[in-house]
């Protein structure tokens, strides 16, 4: 016997609920009917072997109908050959086109597209193919095997290629440049450009062919893009670059038809050094790229990987991915929680950090809760799973990550954004100054210089310099001063923060408790401290070792405790030269009828400022009191000022209790407070402020802040911190110095503008030099026509500017 609800047409009144219900009801082995007009659904009971064919035939044949079922399927792909956020935008929009494609993201740092869709109306078949059509390639993630053995390989060929292309440019430029000077640099005879013109030609084509055929992915992938019109940064590349050698072969050309003057109108080196450099720009960012999915794998490895089964009274080993719902479990001191469940038996100290983040253990007993990957500190329990393997706390973690990274939207860059439109531009400028001298002169060799000298001016290898040279030297000076920036899209999205979201513990604070004050109206601080370690130092509590490394600092002498006993949840208790002696908190002392009216307001006072009150009492008197708490790192302070006056908003977000968190916040000078908060009411919070319109940078350092780390803009980890954590942000300081999250927005300003600064250069030797290259001047005031070389000279100036400006960014100076 099963249910099943159908959505049912044509229905208008309730004459027509009762006929949809009757023809059901008619069906042999239907049990009941329901039909709700309001909503048009039936709800039929029935058994098993009724076909739902004819369920539908009886309500067809009854004058109505039944709406189609529509399932949503989704597919992960693995998207190659994609360079740059316009290529996110060229899929993204070609798959958004399809009809019965609901929802297409594709994520460019983690190579995948995540489509939702209507398999009725459209087939993954269909999808890929359309992807294909971008000129990208397209293969479902199930059916990639990525292991790092193939990854180093991979790594290690695009590095050779790097290393092969810059030996060959610096040879290329030495015996090019050297031509140029007035004392020529010593060269062979063989490729003097005027003794030996041809064979200095062959040389350069001999170094040329083994660099563009190392980069020919640049041609493959720019020209294909071209051809679907929809051009990204391999475009330019390879147009302008192609360009240079296209001229430099009719050269070539001319050079056998014998006028050796040619020689000095090649531009092979041009497009040997931009192709050299850009491909060492695009090894780096592929090695900030691949240290980013790294994240669900550190993730995955908090899970431990055997637990400990009691079966009728004996432990047997078994592999963790064997448990099974309702299996006792032995949790052993220092070992890890193996499975979500709830304690039967036992009691024991548990750190929670990377589910709460907070450094404080949580003391469980029988009937409480506890989660897969959390740490067992000081007691044995035994523990009865809950969930299974997939619904674990850990799991859903993994799957808020995972899912975070998926939805990132890609970072459209300034480049990307015009070039769109300047290539086809000056495609078309070149065209038509061609054809028109062509047909003003008449003279083929007069178009197709202006035709090509057009180009070569236009070549935007300074534009493609641009950026990267910029992020390049931006990413070093950082790295330089501790501050790890994994890609360009973290570095430019770090100059638009609005608003930093920092986590508490281990990121404004130190994350170990420490005492921090003593208090007693009838013991001097020794003595007090005396009292406390002889017996704390009996503990294995986390709080307990913060009393004792307390009582360490003032040298103390420890006496003799006899009666020790844990009392869980609230303190010890044990006898002291014979006196009953409680350490622990109020419940405690409430137990005991221990009087603490003259120190209540010292506890108070302690709470309100965030931290945890110990209460001594001796012989059933309150003799004095001592706060622990999670100190304040020094450099805190400072740099929240430092951002406020930056003008960005500063959030503190915890899981902390209210009052404790807004009083910590008040000490570091924070006004916006988000506490008791979650691992995934993180991210979503992180959502709710982007949602608003603000961009986002999340500082923290713990399991817990993986989730909202990727889900924000950008994602800062202290160097110290997890490693997942390490591995989520796209931003990491490795010298856990949170001075650094200013430093590193400042230096993302810095770069941003710097950037702007070399298109403009870059814009700006085609707007003086493009009208020239057309041979406007020459039409119009029977001036000079630009010759290529003078072309190729400019286009070669124009990226050194763009280099030269970069590197001035090397004096970025760093605040500590």
């Amino acid at each position: 016997m099963s249910t099943k609800t159908y959505e049912i047409t044509g229905m208008t009144c309730s004459s027509c609920q009762l006929h949809v219900e009757k023809a059901i009801s008619k069906v042999a082995g239907v049990e009941a009917v329901d039909v709700n007009l309001v909503t048009n659904k039936a709800s039929v009971t029935m058994n098993d072997d009724v076909l739902e064919a004819t369920i539908i035939k009886a309500v067809e044949d009854s004058g109505y109908g039944v709406a189609e079922e529509v399932l949503t399927k989704s597919v992960d792909l693995k998207i190659t050959d994609m360079t740059c956020s316009s290529c996110v935008a060229n899929v993204e929009g070609a798959l958004s086109a399809v009809p019965g494609i609901e929802k297409a993201t594709v994520n460019l740092l983690m190579e995948r597209a995540h489509i939702e869709y209507d398999p009725n109306q459209v087939k993954l078949f269909d999808i890929i193919e359309t992807i294909k059509g971008q000129g990208y390639g397209a293969v479902r993630m199930e059916e990639v095997i990525e292991d790092d053995d193939t990854l180093i390989k991979a790594q290690r060929k695009e590095r050779r290629g790097v290393i092969v292309g810059l030996i060959l440019g610096a040879i290329m430029l030495y015996i090019t440049m050297g031509q140029m000077f007035s004392i020529k640099l010593p060269q062979p005879a063989f490729v003097d450009m005027m003794e030996n013109p041809l064979s200095y030609t062959l040389f350069q084509w001999a170094i040329t062919i083994p660099v563009v055929w190392v980069n020919r992915g640049y041609f493959i992938r720019g020209f294909k893009t071209l051809m679907k019109r929809s051009p990204n940064m391999d475009t330019l590349v390879a147009i302008g670059t192609g360009a240079a050698i296209v001229y430099s072969f009719y050269g070539t050309a001319r050079i056998f038809m014998g006028d050796a003057s040619y020689a000095h109108h090649l531009y092979l080196e041009t497009a040997v050094v931009i192709l050299a450099l850009i491909s060492l720009g695009k090894y780096f960012e592929s090695m900030s790229k691949a240290k980013t999915s790294s994240a669900i794998k550190a993730l995955l490895n908090l899970k431990p990987a055997t637990a400990i089964l009691l079966r009728d009274g004996v432990e047997v080993e078994i592999d963790s991915d064997e448990i099974s719902i309702g299996d006792h479990l032995v949790v052993k001191p220092g070992s890890s929680i193996p499975m979500d469940g709830i304690v039967i038996e036992g009691h024991s100290s548990v750190d929670e950090a990377m589910l709460t983040g907070e450094s404080m253990p949580v003391d469980k007993t029988v009937g409480d809760n506890v989660v897969m990957g959390t740490m067992n500190i000081n007691g044995r329990m035994i523990v009865e799973a809950t969930v299974s393997n997939e619904d674990t706390a850990l799991a859903k973690i993994v799957q808020l990550v995972e899912n975070a990274q998926n939805e990132k939207a890609p970072i459209s860059k300034m480049v990307d954004k015009v070039s769109g439109i300047f290539v086809p531009i000056v495609i078309a400028i070149a065209i038509i100054s061609g054809v028109f001298w062509y047909f003003y002169s008449g003279d083929v060799e007069l178009s197709m210089t202006v035709f090509v000298t057009v180009l070569v001016i236009a070549c935007p290898c300074a534009l493609g310099l641009a950026t990267p040279t910029a992020i390049m030297v931006g990413t070093g000076v950082g790295a330089q001063n501790g501050i790890f920036i994994k890609s360009a899209e973290s570095l430019e999205e770090a100059s638009h923060i609005h608003t930093v979201v920092f986590d508490k513990t281990g990121t404004l604070t130190y994350g170990e408790p420490v005492v921090t004050d003593i208090v007693s109206h009838d013991l001097d601080d020794v003595t007090l401290m005396t009292i406390i370690g002889s017996i704390e130092r009996m503990s294995e509590h986390p709080l307990a070792q913060a009393l004792v490394k307390g009582a360490e600092d003032l040298n103390v002498v420890y006496d003799d405790i006899e009666g020790f006993e844990a009392l869980v949840g609230r303190g010890v208790q044990g006898f002291y030269q014979g006196k009953p002696l409680y350490i622990g908190n109020e419940k405690l002392m409430r137990e005991q009828d221990s009087d603490m009216s003259a120190y209540q307001n010292d506890v108070n006072t302690f709470a309100k400022s965030g931290k945890t009150a110990m209460i001594v009492s001796l012989d059933h008197r309150v003799v004095g009191v001592v706060a622990v708490a999670d100190t304040i790192k020094d450099e805190a302070i400072e740099t929240v000022a430092a951002l406020q006056k930056m003008g960005l908003d500063v959030v503190m977000m915890t899981g902390d209790h209210k009052d404790t968190a807004k009083a910590i916040a008040d000490q570091i000078g924070i006004s916006h407070v988000l506490a008791e908060v979650l691992p995934d009411e993180k991210a979503s919070n992180i959502k709710r402020l982007q949602e608003g319109g603000e961009k986002v940078m999340m500082v923290g350092d713990g399991i817990n802040d993986a989730i909202a780390l990727v889900q924000s803009d950008v994602g800062i980890a202290v160097g110290t911190g997890t490693d997942v954590a390490i591995e989520s942000a796209k931003v990491v300081l490795m010298r856990d110095n949170i001075k650094d999250v200013a430093n590193a927005i400042a230096l993302s300003k810095a770069t941003m503008r710097n950037i702007k600064q070399n298109l403009f250069w870059a814009f700006a030797y085609n707007v003086v030099g493009i009208p020239f290259a057309m041979g406007l001047f020459k039409l119009l005031f029977n001036g000079p026509l630009l010759d290529p070389m003078i072309a190729g000279a400019a286009m070669a100036f124009s990226s050194v500017s763009v280099v030269t400006n970069a590197l001035r960014l090397r004096k970025f100076k760093v605040k500590h």
